[in-house]
């Protein structure tokens, strides 16, 4: 029995490599087009939002012609097309290979700009918001990341025409990681890591000095103190509290009591 289930094993086998055999050869349509044919297609693919499709004949057309006039072109349009594609870690790979190999090309303000845009928008997201999440309570890195693409664009290139919307968006980044060091404060207060939320909110002033998480960062410090018993440090950080914010909406025991995120409007 076993010797004929064998024989048939092998027939069945032997059959599904022929039938393999008969099926037609998938057929590259795109061997026999020129270059420039083959990046309006791929252009066609992207502005219809066949970014899939798109980044497929983009690659095909850097392989095929890696010295031509569309090869760097092509370079930017698959970090584009990876970004809009929500595929965060190929569109950085992408844009961050562009800047590394062409670090004099004439568009390379726009290749920061996207950096930065592909960082930026990985803060946001449909669970962040389904989920009620503050987006100052996430890892930072990205928003760092973001922030350091944009003011390398904001440094190097002032009159770009990004610059403008890269400032705008420096700003809010700047809040955003203020308020992370707030988070990170009273999240070491509640616990009782008085030290921790205290250094903490040093740093929060210290890095961002013009943000107007500063009030809340000098609270914490003041209490954070008095909670250790370094009274004169309280004492001190106290007085600078009411100094720069005399009519302060700062309930007494704030930095205990976790706030909704900034967001929320429901």
């Amino acid at each position: 029995m076993r010797k004929y289930l064998t024989i048939l094993l092998a027939c069945i086998i032997a059959v599904s490599i022929s039938a393999c055999g008969l099926l037609p050869e998938k057929i590259d349509e795109t061997t026999s087009w020129p270059a420039g044919k083959l990046y309006r297609e791929a252009k066609e693919e992207l502005n219809s939002g066949n970014y899939e499709k798109a980044v497929e004949y983009f690659e095909k057309l850097e392989a095929r012609y890696p010295f031509g006039i569309y090869a760097q072109q092509a370079q930017m349009d698959i970090a584009y097309a990876y970004y809009r594609q929500n595929e965060q870690a190929q569109a950085l790979a992408a844009a961050e290979r562009f800047i590394k190999l062409h670090p004099n090309h004439p568009n390379i303000d726009y290749m920061y700009y996207l950096k930065g845009l592909i960082n930026f928008n990985d803060r946001l997201g449909l669970l962040n918001f389904a989920f009620r999440q503050d987006l100052s309570e996430r890892d930072p890195k990205a928003a760092q990341d973001a922030f350091d693409a944009f003011k390398v664009l904001v440094t190097r290139y002032p009159d770009s025409v990004y610059t403008k919307d890269a400032m705008l968006r420096m700003k809010y980044l700047v809040t955003m990681l203020a308020k992370y060091e707030i988070h990170v404060a009273k999240y070491y207060y509640r616990r009782g890591a008085y030290l921790a939320a205290a250094n903490r909110a040093q740093r929060t002033i210290k890095n961002y000095p013009e943000s107007h998480v500063v009030e809340e960062a000098l609270y914490i410090m003041a209490q954070s103190y008095k909670k250790l018993g370094l009274y004169d440090l309280s004492a001190d950080a106290e007085r600078v509290f009411k100094q720069n914010y005399p009519d302060s909406k700062i309930p007494y025991g704030a930095a205990d009591k976790k706030s909704d995120p900034w967001w929320q409007f429901w």
